[in-house]
């Protein structure tokens, strides 16, 4: 129903964008009414969508698009549907073919040097955190690793810059929607730094 796909919408927005919004502890509420939503001049955007997609995948799709997106509190429904499909594949793909991705990214991060360095953050910005900046590291990896790790919270009280906070909070939204077995990219994360 483009209702359903409106408050999905106005919800993951908030989860995305508010610090103390969180999507799944309210269910993914909003106070949308139908009445305000027939209102809205950009409402055949959400029709189509719901046209077009499950449930499932309607949250995906807005998911995948607040994640990658510079600044999701800017991101529109209708440039959402006009160039969010592309961000949406990219995100499946990526998503379906984690394991892959995590080692491939990991052994860049890892390359001539090891774990310590990789995640020290003393000077400034780790090698990890520089490699999702200039877009070698995905969002996914740094989450695993964060799982993993836990070197956020640790971030948190030692960078201070705006650029850290976004990241961070990215990471602390995006965490619950990525649904992994972290013990088996622990494993993979072992045999990376001992070997075999």
């Amino acid at each position: 129903m483009p209702f359903d796909a409106y408050k999905q919408y106005l919800s993951l927005k908030n989860h995305f964008t508010k610090e103390k919004y969180d999507y799944h502890k309210y269910c993914g509420k909003s106070r949308a009414t139908v009445k305000s939503f027939y209102k809205r001049k950009d409402r055949f955007w959400f029709e189509k969508l719901a046209r077009n997609k499950s449930d499932q995948e309607v949250v995906e799709f807005f998911v995948s698009n607040f994640v990658t997106c510079t600044d999701p509190g800017k991101l529109w429904i209708g440039e959402m549907i006009r160039e969010g499909e592309g961000r949406y594949t990219s995100w499946k793909r990526r998503t379906q073919s984690l394991s892959y991705v995590f080692k491939q990214e990991m052994e860049s991060v890892l390359a001539n040097r090891d774990i310590n360095d990789a995640f020290a953050s003393s000077n400034g910005h780790s090698p990890i955190l520089k490699g999702y900046l200039s877009g070698d590291v995905s969002l996914e990896t740094m989450v695993i690793c964060d799982k993993i790790l836990g070197y956020r919270t640790d971030y948190d009280k030692t960078l201070t810059d705006p650029v850290w906070e976004t990241v961070s909070m990215r990471m602390r939204k995006y965490s619950p929607f990525l649904n992994i077995d972290v013990f088996h990219y622990k494993k993979i994360l072992k045999e990376m730094v001992h070997g075999n």
